[in-house]
């Protein structure tokens, strides 16, 4: 058997980040469709996670949105691909957000479930990748989330759904 190359790390990555305050302490004043539109256009900092992954809102509309990233080393898992949790943590993001996209000043939501299917594996190979969610149902105290992570053929590489329960902020 031969011996193992020996570890030496040569890879940085530094994240910086705003104070998770000043968004946070916005989103009660406006519309969930409003709050996050300041964020896609730099008006609010976005959340510390969104720097830390390295992902992007770039879209935002009444029940709907879009997160994008560039799979990279740092998402990996010790198999050679991106690990899961960064799938997850993409679908979880979408699924949330286009769910605040639909309420109005005042009112938020918490996450009840996150039910997600892997379907093919991403590698910096895959290039960028868009997490798109949708609203498919809205109750007055619940809502239904889709969400579809695609890399730029189109390739689908996992979905997910997720319900949000609504309630008040503040």
């Amino acid at each position: 058997m031969s011996a193992l190359p020996t570890p030496t790390p040569d890879r940085e990555v530094t994240v910086t980040w705003d104070d998770p305050a000043i968004t946070a302490s916005a989103v009660g004043s406006t519309s969930g469709l409003e709050w996050l539109q300041q964020i896609r256009d730099g008006l609010l900092p976005p959340p510390p996670v969104a720097r830390l992954m390295g992902f992007d809102l770039t879209l935002v509309e009444d029940g709907r949105v879009q997160f994008t990233i560039e799979p990279a080393e740092q998402h990996y898992n010790p198999i050679g691909s991106v690990h899961g949790g960064v799938y997850a943590t993409l679908l979880d993001s979408a699924a949330g957000c286009c769910v605040h996209s639909t309420l109005p000043a005042g009112v938020g939501y918490t996450s009840l479930d996150l039910n997600v299917k892997f379907l093919r594996p991403m590698t910096t190979a895959t290039g960028p990748v868009v997490a798109e969610g949708t609203v498919v149902h809205r109750g007055s105290r619940m809502l239904l989330a889709e969400v579809t992570l695609t890399d730029s053929r189109n390739k689908l590489l996992a979905t997910a759904t997720s319900s949000c329960l609504v309630i008040p902020i503040g």
